[in-house]
């Protein structure tokens, strides 16, 4: 099967992740194939904030879980978290999950799980997710559509049943 492919079908949402730190280049590598990922009339407008602290992570979830009504919540507890925020026009939400699905993938092929973190969009206007997002660096006018927890696999899922309809019209 072509590498391409293979990376594709292979790479699965991981929700357990090992004590591990992802160094520093890694972690530069994937929010920089983030940026690669097309975007709408090329505008280019996501911003990926990468948080590799687990102090601030663990801050950051609490946070989105209070806002959220689950006190528990922690992202999976990831040994970094990328997030991907963008500006609110209206091809925004599709060019920060074409950056998170690149991220995604080239995390895969790197040997790191990851796994579409998304409650931030309903957190984000609550007043301590949105002190924490600006003290990170986002611009008051962004929007965070989505973001990447990663982390070294302590387990990987086996692949579900695809359920896709692929339809071919001549």
């Amino acid at each position: 099967m072509n590498e391409v492919f293979e990376n594709i079908a292979t790479r699965r949402s991981v929700r357990s992740f090992l004590n591990r730190p992802i160094d520093r280049e890694a972690l530069m590598k994937l929010a920089q194939m983030g940026a690669w990922a097309p975007s709408g009339m090329n505008r280019q407008n996501c911003q990926f904030t990468v948080l590799l602290n687990k102090g601030r992570i663990s801050e950051l979830a609490e946070a989105v879980g209070s806002a959220i009504g689950s006190p528990d919540y922690d992202f999976y507890k990831p040994a970094a978290l990328i997030l991907v925020s963008s500006t609110a026009e209206y091809n925004s939400p599709l060019d920060c999950a074409c950056a998170l699905e690149n991220i995604f993938l080239a995390a895969h092929s790197m040997g790191v799980g990851s796994v579409w973190i998304n409650q931030l969009k309903d957190a984000e206007k609550d007043g301590k997710v949105a002190a924490l997002l600006s003290s990170y660096g986002l611009p008051p006018w962004h929007r965070v559509y989505g973001a990447a927890a990663l982390g070294y696999p302590a387990e990987i899922p086996p692949a579900p049943e695809r359920k896709s309809v692929i339809r071919f019209v001549e």
